[in-house]
């Protein structure tokens, strides 16, 4: 499938063209940006582009007020339309946010609510009791998303609410022509809802790809052949710049070892993941760091450890943001993409994660961990890739079993030799390919 072999671009479309938190309800082409840096995307080598949410909705785009209206905050659906055409144009596929556990409180269904309170033909689409109160002193009770009561909880065991929004995503298909979808909070969403979201969108288009937001739980449990192709993973997340921070680089290679390698008792080995070293919710790779120098090393895992990388708007060239500061500090404007060393790194390594079988399919062992230094395997078909991580601001010798008496460094087109052991230059990654 496609998607395997894809390096994924994330923006946040609100913050990334520039729009205002709250919605004016004054109709502004602002998507159109996103035309303007598709000659980014290409150079960069992204094949996918996930979109935030882009519907028509009251402040971020999880309070959705209507799923089949882009929000005129970005433009019309001609606009958003003229995107995904040229995306598609220059081999880019469009994944959309699918916010399907919860509606805003102007969602329509939910002001008819508001209205008509147990006289309204909506009054099953949430979970609500006329016999309490809200926070909102609305005269009835109803469920939000996990206390945030702006978010209203959707009953998805109702007929009429699945059919409304397997309705919505059938008309982005046939409008948009998108090609996957991201489900907000998969973690808690209906599992019977996902596997007829997943009946229909394939019925529709058999390479349409399904992913989920997990940030906590069995990766099991919504990837499989019923529900999702892939889930966000968090497990890893985290390890990847604390491991560079406390100089204990065994904290990622032993989680992505008890994740993906050989054994048949790794949770996640025959899984498709999306990776990623920051997002819209969480702090900045680059913030995250203590050592800026780090960042290349970061990335390097990224694209190379067992998954599909995704790549946050700005990150490839360094920008920071903390959440701490607040969600929109994590979610910018930008008004041009910009080039540097992180950059060049990153594009050479997206090249070669599309190009090299083992980085997509491969098989995963850990070679050699130190504190400072990690060497792990990718290996497909009789092709091995050696990745080798230098934390440490001096240069190491590694001295291991490579079974190989040399290789090719895949970036810098050396000839790599391994009998002297394998040379590795300060705040390094290097991709040695041999076999």
């Amino acid at each position: 499938m496609w998607f395997e072999e894809s390096v994924i671009y994330q923006i946040y479309p609100f913050g990334f063209c520039g729009a205002p938190e709250q919605n004016d309800g004054i109709l502004e082409s602002r998507v159109l940006k996103v035309i303007d840096w598709i000659p980014h995307l290409v150079k960069l080598g992204v094949n996918a582009l996930y979109f935030c949410p882009v519907f028509e909705s009251s402040a971020h785009g999880y309070d959705t007020k209507d799923f089949s209206k882009i929000d005129v905050r970005l433009g019309s659906n001609a606009d958003f339309r003229a995107v995904c055409e040229q995306l598609h144009k220059n081999g880019i596929r469009v994944i959309l946010d699918g916010v399907f556990n919860h509606v805003g409180r102007d969602f329509f269904a939910f002001r008819d609510v508001l209205e008509k309170r147990w006289d309204s033909q909506y009054k099953d689409w949430f979970y609500l009791s006329f016999d309490g109160n809200s926070c909102y002193n609305d005269g009835f009770w109803y469920e939000g998303w996990e206390g945030h009561y702006e978010l209203v909880k959707l009953n998805l065991d109702n007929p009429a609410v699945k059919e409304y929004l397997l309705s919505c995503v059938g008309g982005w298909m046939e409008e948009f022509g998108i090609d996957g979808l991201r489900l907000d909070v998969a973690y808690m969403l209906n599992r019977q809802f996902m596997r007829e979201l997943h009946n229909f969108c394939l019925s529709k288009n058999p390479e349409f790809f399904l992913a989920g937001e997990m940030i906590h739980g069995n990766y099991n449990e919504i990837v499989n052949s019923d529900m999702l192709h892939s889930a966000t993973n968090y497990e890893c997340f985290k390890g990847i710049y604390s491991s560079f921070n406390s100089m204990n680089l065994f904290e990622i290679g032993h989680s992505l070892r008890n994740r993906f390698g050989r054994e048949d008792w790794c949770a996640y080995r025959n899984l498709k993941l999306i990776c990623f070293v920051d997002n819209h919710d969480v702090t900045r790779i680059a913030s995250n760091l203590t050592d800026k120098n780090h960042l290349i090393p970061a990335f390097g895992i990224l694209m190379a450890m067992p998954g599909i990388p995704c790549i946050y708007y700005g990150s490839e060239w360094g920008i920071e943001g903390k959440k701490e500061d607040g969600d929109w500090a994590l979610r910018p404007n930008t008004d041009a993409p910009q080039w540097n060393r992180l950059t060049d790194f990153i594009q050479k390594a997206t090249e070669l994660h599309q190009t090299e079988k083992c980085l997509c399919y491969g098989d995963f062992e850990i070679l050699h961990m130190t504190n400072r230094q990690l060497i792990f395997q990718r290996s497909c078909d009789g092709e091995r890739i050696l990745v080798m991580i230098n934390a440490d601001s001096q240069e190491y010798i590694a001295h291991y079993n490579a079974n190989a008496g040399c290789g090719t460094e895949l970036i810098s087109g050396e000839k790599f030799d391994f009998g002297a052991g394998s040379n590795m230059p300060p705040y390094s990654v290097q991709y040695v390919k041999v076999g």
